[in-house]
Parts: C-alpha cells; sequence; structure tokens
C-alpha cells in the first residue's frame, strides 16, 4: 500500500542525504515508484539548506557526510525546528550499539542499514510518514480544540457577567421586600417573596459558578482599572451580606479604622467579586448570632481590608488549601450552604491582576481572617 499524499495534490516530500551517488540512485529507484518527491543533498551544510527551502517531511540522513557529519546535521535540525521538525532516519554501515545509541541521541527516529533492502526501506519510510501524519493531525485538533475552549469561556463569561449583577439587583430587591421596607406584607406575600429570594440566591450561585469556572480554565483575569470610591463598595457590598446574614441572626460590623482616600485606581466588578466572596464565606462559616468585622488600615505601600469571623478556624494542615483551585478543607458551612472552592481561587487571581495580595490567619475555635490589599497610586 502506498503512502497518502501530504496533502490533496502535494505527495509526501523527502531529503535523502549521502555524499555516495550510487546509494541515491539505489533509494531513488526504491522511493520514487512509490509516489514521493525526492530532494536530494551530498553534504550536511547542503542539507541544512535544503531542509529550510523545501520543508520535507521525512530525512533520509547518511552518517558519514564530508564537513559536518549525520549526527550533527541532525542536532542543528532539532535545534532549528524542534518538536515540528521532520523525522531523520539515519543511513549508514555501521551497525554498533554505540553508533545506535549516538544516532537516537542527535534525534533520529530509526536506522536504514546499508546495504539496502528495498521492501524494508519502503516499508520503514511509510511508517514514519504515517506517524508524522498523525501528529500532525493530533497537534491541529489540539489546537482546534484549545481555540474552542477559549471562546467556549469567553461566552461564559460574558453570559455570567451580564447575568449577575440583575441577579443580584432581584436577590436585594426581594430581601427589602421581605424585611418589609416598602411596608408589611400579608403571609401569602410573604412566602412568594421568600421564594424569589430562594430562587434568585440558586441562579446566581450557579452564574458566580459558571464565571469562575471559566476564569479557571482560561488561567488569567483581564480587569479594567478606574477610579472608584472603595468605601461605598464595601458599604453597600456589607448591607446586600446583612440581608442574607440576618437569616442565621448574624450581622456584619464595619469597624471604625483608618479612613481610605477617597478614590481609588481598581476594577470595581472584580474588586465587588473578592468583597462579595470574603463577606459570602464568612456568613456561610460563622455560628448563628455571631457578628463579622470588617476593618480597614491604610499603610504607606496600600490599603488592607479584612474580614474576621467568630467561626470555628481552619486547621493549620489544611490552610495551604485555601488559595488553590477547588481546594476545600474540613469545615462545612453552619447551616448546610454549599461551597464550590472556587471563590478563593479567583479572588487570588484578580488581587494578583491588581498588583496586590490576598492572605488568611485562622486558629481552629477562634475564627479566622482574610484580608487583600491593594496598593496605592
Amino acid at each position: 500500500m502506498k503512502p497518502s499524499p501530504s496533502t490533496a495534490s502535494q505527495p509526501s516530500r523527502i531529503l535523502i542525504v549521502d555524499d555516495d551517488r550510487l546509494n541515491l540512485s539505489i533509494l531513488a529507484s526504491i522511493l520514487r515508484p512509490e509516489g514521493y518527491e525526492l530532494i536530494e543533498a551530498t553534504t550536511g551544510e547542503a542539507a541544512l539548506e535544503k531542509y529550510a527551502a523545501r520543508r520535507p517531511d521525512l530525512v533520509l540522513m547518511d552518517v558519514m557526510l564530508p564537513g559536518i557529519d549525520g549526527f550533527e546535521a541532525c542536532q542543528r535540525l532539532k535545534q532549528q525546528d524542534g518538536h515540528l521538525c521532520a523525522p531523520v532516519i539515519f543511513i549508514t554501515a555501521k551497525s554498533e550499539s554505540d553508533d545506535v545509541v549516538q544516532g537516537f541521541a542527535a534525534g533520529g527516529v530509526d536506522y536504514l542499514p546499508k546495504p539496502f533492502r528495498a521492501k524494508e526501506v519502503a516499508a520503514r519510510v511509510r511508517l514514519h510518514l504515517q506517524n508524522r501524519a498523525l501528529i500532525e493531525e493530533q497537534r491541529h485538533l489540539v489546537g482546534q480544540l484549545s481555540s474552542a475552549n477559549a471562546a467556549k469561556n469567553q461566552l461564559l463569561g460574558m453570559a455570567a457577567h451580564d447575568l449577575r449583577n440583575p441577579l443580584a439587583s432581584v436577590r436585594a430587591l426581594a430581601g427589602f421586600l421581605q424585611e418589609d421596607s416598602t411596608g408589611p406584607l400579608n403571609a401569602d406575600q410573604k412566602d412568594l417573596v421568600g421564594t424569589i429570594l430562594e430562587a434568585s440566591q440558586s441562579m446566581l450561585a450557579l452564574v458566580n459558578e459558571l464565571l469562575d469556572t471559566s476564569v479557571l480554565e482560561s488561567g488569567a483575569v483581564a480587569i479594567q482599572l478606574q477610579d472608584a470610591a472603595l468605601a461605598d463598595l464595601l458599604q453597600k457590598e456589607i448591607r446586600l451580606h446583612n440581608i442574607n446574614a440576618a437569616g442565621k441572626g448574624t450581622r456584619i460590623e464595619l469597624a471604625p479604622g483608618s479612613a481610605l482616600p477617597a478614590r481609588l485606581r481598581f476594577d470595581p466588578a472584580k474588586l465587588r467579586q473578592v468583597v462579595s466572596n470574603l463577606l459570602s464565606n464568612a456568613c456561610k462559616f460563622s455560628p448563628p448570632h455571631s457578628v463579622i468585622t470588617v476593618r480597614t488600615e491604610l499603610t504607606p505601600g496600600g490599603c488592607t481590608i479584612a474580614v474576621e469571623d467568630q467561626g470555628p478556624g481552619i486547621p493549620a494542615t489544611e490552610q495551604h488549601k485555601l488559595f488553590q483551585d477547588f481546594g476545600r478543607t474540613s469545615v462545612r458551612p453552619t447551616a448546610g450552604e454549599k461551597s464550590t472552592g472556587l471563590g478563593l481561587a479567583i479572588c487570588r487571581r484578580i488581587m494578583e491582576a491588581h498588583g496586590g495580595s490576598i492572605s488568611a490567619e485562622s486558629r481552629p475555635g477562634h475564627g479566622s481572617v482574610f484580608k487583600f490589599s491593594l496598593p496605592l497610586p
């Protein structure tokens, strides 16, 4: 069976390197009837030039050549093309094991011994061309999959980002209605509002997981810096999360601390995600009727926000998992809330993209403190 051509209109191209014209003639008589396009070179230097100019699919390389030998010529090809280099089969009269080992060390894939046996030459050449075609097809498929995965992540990120803000607003408004902020509700109305609140919370959690997964897979966080008020962002997030915390009899307080600058440069949407995640975790892991404290500190190098809870704390042997992708500890939320292990890993990426940092301090039985820091402009 003859090998398939490298494309629909172009046969596989083979570079034969040998300083013996008789050997070139013999190999040509074996391979040309197979439908290959043949290129000939008689020195290692000429082989390098013709390889660069013609880009063969396979190289048959004599070991003993004038100038640079076949081993060195092969090494140079590998250095130039790396994993894209065409396979090199050495042709030699030598069969000592040391020579064979040296050929493989130089980057060769096989040996053809002299004198040539036509069927063996044709079979080995066909095999390595087929292997190369399979590798190229695999590389092409991997490239297509990578592109499709990147497009999928982009679509998920856009959809999740566009859905999250209105869902958060629905959740917050339902919470205000449930607290009789706009006037008393009857029992049926409160039941309906509770259903809206529960459904919006579930939908928001799903959207956040989609967004977090797409960010983790892409490996990077794109931020859009602008001048914004961090103090306003903190107060708004504390107010929103106090609605959920009230269900456990827990409250979130902003402790007196350093006054933050009126304007800082950050991505409001991304930093809101960090604050929301830390406050949400604090609520999940805090016992009922406890207090979560948010503190601010201004230093010469930046500003730090700390979220301190009164939860069970995290064992020292598990704290290294906190900011890892899908990292989970043995500590369970106090009211059965769900946790994917994605949030803190995303927070770390967001803070790194800002040139800041995020860390945690915890002692079992004494709660945890999560801090993030932003550099000052």
